[in-house]
């Protein structure tokens, strides 16, 4: 098939487009208040599979559509990047260190992004860029790094690869776009299947089957596999196909803001003046990423003259 044209938003889009895309990583952040709430504890890759190849399977009989040639390949690269090898590392992670040092260790992807953007696009990194990558890892660490820290030589090298896998992902999917007439919907069926199907059997060996499942777990699973895939993937692999592909790398930094946010609404949860510097300073990121330094010089006169 022949590959899509790069797409392009029209400057009066750009901002809609952000807000939208931006929109996922907020649903994403839900996932730590449902699963610690309404999901069985110990099955983190058994609730990855439910997430994911439901949505999968639903989405391709939506669309109708399975990927054929080279995407056959493709498809399984990304799913296995976006979804399976991303899901299996994130559990690693969370098992063997606290949870604020694996979301901080994450939080790097923005720069692994820049890295790789410079290697696929040729796109230079710049002070802007390298600057607020690391303002965005210190908001979220202020944010949800608490008490005595404890460090896993593995489960640092499984956040890192965690936040590694993501980023290529992300770029890889800016890379090679979508076939010819192949919509975001379809794309994100074809990477949910094959990322559900490649950490299914993971799940199962490591895990096994979960229990006999409650009302509150369906809604859970529901919530996850509706709203954190059928309904989150194919609005963000739009994003990354029609804003730049570092500015929607930032956006994935919401996801930790949210879950504190939620845990302290709904859990009871304490925030301090610290975590309110993080929640600036992560947020100040955020945005500032979504400008080149001229526009943000011409808007705020903050940027630096130089990239």
């Amino acid at each position: 098939m022949v590959q899509a044209p790069a797409r392009t938003t029209a400057p009066g889009g750009t901002l809609a487009v952000t807000a939208l895309t931006a929109a996922v990583p907020a649903a994403w952040g839900t996932t730590y208040l449902v699963t610690t709430e309404f999901l069985p504890p110990g099955y983190p890759l058994v609730s990855g599979v439910l997430r994911a190849l439901p949505a999968g399977l639903v989405l391709l009989a939506v669309t109708r559509r399975l990927p054929r040639g080279v995407w056959l390949w493709r498809s399984l690269v990304l799913g296995t990047l976006n979804i399976g090898a991303l899901f299996a590392l994130l559990f690693v992670a969370a098992y063997r260190l606290p949870g604020g040092v694996a979301a901080t260790l994450t939080a790097v992807q923005p720069l692994f992004v820049v890295g790789l953007a410079f290697a696929v696009f040729g796109e230079k990194p710049t002070r802007w860029r390298l600057g607020w990558g690391l303002t965005g890892v210190v908001g979220v660490g202020l944010i949800v790094l608490r008490g005595r820290l404890d460090f896993d030589a593995l489960g640092v090298a499984a956040g890192l690869a965690a936040a590694a896998v993501m980023a290529a992902g992300i770029v890889l999917t800016k890379r090679w776009g979508r076939p010819e007439g192949v919509g975001p919907t379809t794309l994100a069926g074809w990477q949910l299947t094959a990322g559900g199907l490649v950490l299914l059997p993971l799940a199962l060996a490591v895990e096994g089957l979960p229990p006999a499942l409650d009302l509150p777990a369906l809604g859970g699973y529901a919530w996850l596999a509706v709203v954190g895939a059928g309904l989150s993937y194919p609005i963000w692999f739009r994003g990354i196909g029609r804003l730049p592909v570092v500015a929607v790398s930032f956006l994935a930094l919401l996801s930790p803001v949210v879950a504190t946010v939620l845990g302290w609404v709904f859990l009871g949860q304490s925030l301090t003046a610290w975590q309110g510097a993080g929640f600036v300073l992560a947020l100040s990121a955020i945005s500032a990423a979504q400008l080149t330094p001229e526009a943000a010089r011409g808007l705020f006169g903050l940027a630096p003259k130089g990239n």
